[in-house]
């Protein structure tokens, strides 16, 4: 038999209450937070680091931003066509990524009975060279950034 004490009660009135629910993701970092419903937020991202990494490696990052946004997208919503579909699509025909993301957050903002920020006409800014590629992705990421944040999301501005 050992001569250490039992260890003391718990204090009285149980563990704090809980919604269930942290807005803190659980895990390693980076990881996305859950949302009460079970679903992933996506992550919300510098529009200005965004813009600045397009440009200094030549579109190939607006190709990888196509990727992590479509996949977040589907992921929540469990509509659009999801991360693969949309790395083909930039990958091909650019301009249809426009129309087709911005069409996605629209639905998402009428889906929780919100005006959307975004609708898919905001596609045709790809018509104006340059300048028309970052109004659309400014507007169109600082749409989904207000979106994740509406629903919880915490995470600091990054990639």
């Amino acid at each position: 038999m050992s001569d250490m004490p039992p260890p003391p009660p718990p204090p009285p009135g149980g563990p704090p209450p809980s919604s269930g629910w942290s807005p803190q993701p659980q895990g390693f970092p980076g990881q996305a937070a859950i949302h009460p419903q079970g679903r992933a937020l996506g992550k919300r991202r510098s529009i200005g680091l965004v813009i600045l990494l397009t440009i200094v490696t030549c579109g190939i990052w607006a190709i990888v931003w196509s990727y992590q946004n479509g996949d977040e997208l589907n992921r929540w919503s469990g509509k659009g066509i999801g991360g693969a579909l949309y790395l083909v699509i930039t990958i091909l025909v650019s301009p249809v990524t426009m129309f087709l993301m911005a069409g996605e957050v629209e639905q998402l903002y009428r889906d929780d009975g919100q005006e959307p920020p975004i609708t898919t006409l905001w596609g045709l800014w790809f018509l104006l060279p340059l300048i028309g590629n970052i109004i659309w992705y400014v507007r169109i990421q600082d749409a989904i950034n207000a979106y994740w944040t509406a629903h919880g999301q915490t995470n600091d501005l990054g990639l």
